[in-house]
């Protein structure tokens, strides 16, 4: 059994240190935060409620009239828009976690399954990107003028976890000879 290992031990090694075991820690990591985000929603849904409620009226921004029409002031749209946000959390946590597991899967089984968790990770992160590249940074803050609160803006927490996203999703698409080992 220990000549097995030791005849094993680099090879295992050099995985744990390559491309793929970046690709599955990191993914990991986006998952693990996204699932925190859905669940604190869920979880505190008043606090972040608010958040966007204010965002879509616009009631802390510069109130200029020929801005001031595109506020969305019913509660009712809001809440749908707040309900849609947990939603799409969610569905991305559920389809990175599932990721994580097949790089999981992957790095256990000399290599099988990588195009698997590379399309999914794809899908999940940039469904990352889609929430907080299109949904808070162009809609919140351009659309409803995010930019302009003091106290109800979240671009830069949009942009750190759009930066944190995109680097991983440029990191999965690096071309490796690594991902075409074959299917488990």
């Amino acid at each position: 059994m220990a000549a097995k290992w030791k005849v094993r031990a680099p090879r295992d090694a050099a995985r744990l240190g390559g491309l793929p075991f970046a690709a599955a820690a990191l993914t990991g990591t986006v998952a693990l935060y996204i699932a925190l985000v859905a669940f604190g929603n869920i979880t505190d849904f008043g606090t972040n409620r608010e958040f966007v409620r204010h965002v879509l009226a616009m009631d802390t921004t510069f109130r200029d009239d020929d801005l001031m029409w595109r506020a969305v002031t019913d509660r009712t749209l809001q809440d749908i828009a707040y309900l849609a946000i947990i939603v799409w959390e969610t569905l991305a946590a559920v389809v990175l976690v599932a990721a994580t597991v097949l790089w999981g899967r992957g790095l256990t089984s000399r290599g099988a399954g990588f195009r698997r968790a590379r399309r999914l990770s794809t899908l999940g992160l940039v469904m990352v990107l889609l929430l907080f590249g299109a949904g808070f940074i162009a809609i919140g803050g351009e659309w409803f003028a995010m930019w302009q609160s003091q106290k109800w803006n979240g671009l830069q927490a949009a942009g750190r976890n759009f930066l944190l996203a995109g680097f991983v999703l440029v990191l999965i698409q690096l071309p490796s000879p690594q991902w075409h080992a074959p299917e488990g």
